[in-house]
Order: structure tokens, then sequence, then C-alpha cells
């Protein structure tokens, strides 16, 4: 988080704070921004309100950060909240952010979930608690994709090339570790370079990166772009790797990249990981049905963010999950019949 960033978070805190100790007036536009609810803190959870939203989601270039900022808007119009979204560098970081109480909302990948709770990879002997949701969301798809000049058909050709492998930390450094390791590769066995989808594609299309991982809903804006002017492969995931994949890891599902997409005309076969839409404990019950209500009463607006969206249903919202629903969120869902 930058210092402008963290200066407006202070500001944000410190309005909070202004809030809750204002007269009548003010707690009646609280109620209000929440919808009127009844008391805070009901279900066990926390006392905020909806009054100030942070959503964490991912780079500015990737679909986290475009379906990110459609929420924002819907949240914005519909609860009357002061909605910002914040670009980041994706699951483990938004993962931080919202347990540091600098986030309300976060996009997170499953995998990336449990090692938070286990206090595994970038969490090691770091463990988070209390993680909770508002829904499962789409799959994450795992693409990896290598420039048609380098000759990269396989996992196993990535030996000795320059790879892309998200940025340090993210949900897709993860998975490119979990990958290769299923192919016996591992960063000893590649040239790795930690960069966004962004500067991933750019470096493709100058020549200077080989191949690169790109986790996110199908399509990827970046690699629709380099697509425009770079000739690239999608390369599957499949065989023993994609089984160990399957086998040692439960966020792990069967996906597909559909012919089309990109430059490829047949399926190519890959894994996915089931995107969670993560809320801070200390909102409230009310807050959190508020927010629910809003996202999922307007579904249309939500699959217009991006394609990737909409598989989004309130059937699906607990697929996938690896936590469990904030209250808030569970009365919602229980009153549309889907738990």
């Amino acid at each position: 988080m930058t210092g402008q960033q963290r200066q407006s978070r202070t500001a944000r805190r410190f309005r909070r704070g202004m809030t809750a100790g204002a007269g009548l007036a003010a707690a009646a536009l609280v109620l209000s921004a929440c919808g009127g609810g009844s008391d805070a803190g009901d279900g066990g959870q926390g006392s905020e309100d909806a009054e100030f939203l942070t959503i964490a989601t991912g780079g500015s270039s990737g679909v986290y950060y475009q379906i990110g900022a459609t929420m924002a808007d819907m949240l914005r119009e519909e609860l009357g909240s002061d909605t910002s979204v914040q670009a980041t560098g994706a699951t483990a970081e938004n993962i931080n952010l919202l347990t540091d109480g600098n986030a309300e909302l976060a996009f997170a990948m499953g995998d990336a979930v449990v090692q938070a709770l286990e206090g595994t990879g970038p969490f090691e002997d770091d463990a988070r608690e209390g993680l909770v949701a508002i829904a499962a969301l789409y799959p994450n798809t795992v693409q990896l994709v290598a420039t048609t000049a380098s000759g990269i058909e396989s996992v196993e050709d990535l030996a000795g090339r320059n790879v892309a492998v998200g940025d340090v930390g993210s949900g897709v450094e993860l998975n490119a570790q979990m990958v290769l390791g299923a192919y016996d590769l591992s960063y000893d066995d590649i040239n790795a370079d930690y960069l966004s989808y962004a500067e991933a594609t750019d470096q493709m299309a100058n020549g200077h990166i080989d191949a690169a991982f790109v986790t996110s809903g199908v399509p990827n804006p970046t690699l629709t772009e380099l697509g425009t002017n770079t000739d690239f492969i999608v390369v599957p995931i499949d065989g023993d790797g994609a089984e160990t994949l399957l086998t040692e890891y439960d966020f792990f599902s069967e996906d597909v990249v559909p012919g089309g997409t990109y430059l490829q005309e047949e399926d190519v076969p890959t894994v996915g990981v089931t995107n969670h839409l993560l809320v801070g404990e200390q909102l409230s019950e009310d807050a959190v049905y508020d927010i629910t209500a809003t996202l999922f009463d307007n579904l249309d607006r939500l699959h217009g963010s991006h394609s990737a969206a909409e598989v989004i249903t309130l059937e699906t919202v607990t697929e996938g999950l690896v936590v469990p629903l904030h209250p808030g969120a569970e009365r919602y869902f229980d009153e549309q019949g889907v738990l």
C-alpha cells in the first residue's frame, strides 16, 4: 500500500470514528447506508456498518479489478457506501489487507485461502483465522501460454526458458509453483520472472519472455490484447501432471480454455481454482446481508462486468467454498432457498 493510500485509509477510519461518535442524525445516516437493519453485530460478527468499503482486487488490467469495479459502483449506488477499488498483487496481498483491517471485501483464490488457514506457503508460520466469505464466485482458469516462436508445447518444455510466474506471493505464482511441481520441475529449472499480466505480455511481445502463467477468468484481457500482435499458444495442463494436481489439492478441478478464446481453434485442457469473495468479520450481519443482497439481486449487472462473471449464480455460491459463509450472507442465501 502506498503512502497516499495509507493516508486515505487513516482518513477513512477517522471519519468512521467521527460517525460512530456523532449524534442521532449521523446514526440515522449509518443505518440508511446499510439498509436500516437491526442492531449491528447480529450473528456474533463485528459491529461495523457498510458505510466505508474497500474492495481488494488484483492488477488493474485483470478480471478481479474489472468485476470489483462494477461491485463498487453497485454498492455505492444501492447502499450509499463510500466504496473504493484497490489494485493489488491479488490473493495473498488481499488476504493480508482483509485480516489487517485495511479492506472490507477481497477477491481470493481457494488454494491461497487454504494456505492462509494452514499457515503454509506465503503464510508460513502466520496462519490467518476468522476468514469468512460472501460467496464462491467463478473458477479461475490456469492459463499457461507460450509464444509460438518459442517452440514450447508442453509444461516440460519450460525447462531452461524465461517464464513469467506472476507477482510475488500472488495466487498466480502459487499456481505456477504447484503446476511445475506436478511435472517434476521447480524454479531451479526455469528462469522465473515475477511479472504482472501486463508486464508479462509486454515482455512476450518483445521476445524477452517465452511463456507466462495467467490464472484468471476466461478470457483474460491482456492475453486478448497480446493476440493482436503476437502469435501464442495455450499450453495444455493434462496427463499425469494434471492428475497429480487433482489428487493432491482439493481446490483444483478439471477445466478447459474453450476453442476460439484466443488464437487456438480447439479446447485446451487445464485446471481451475474457485474464486472466493471474502469479507471482513468485523462487518455486522446486517451490513453483509445488504452487501450480499445488492450483488445477487442485481446479477445481470454483475454478469455484465466481464464474461468470467457470467457463471456466478445463486445455485453455485457454496461450490468449492473452503471457508464458512458470513452470517449475513448465509441469512440472505437461506432466504433465497439455496442453502
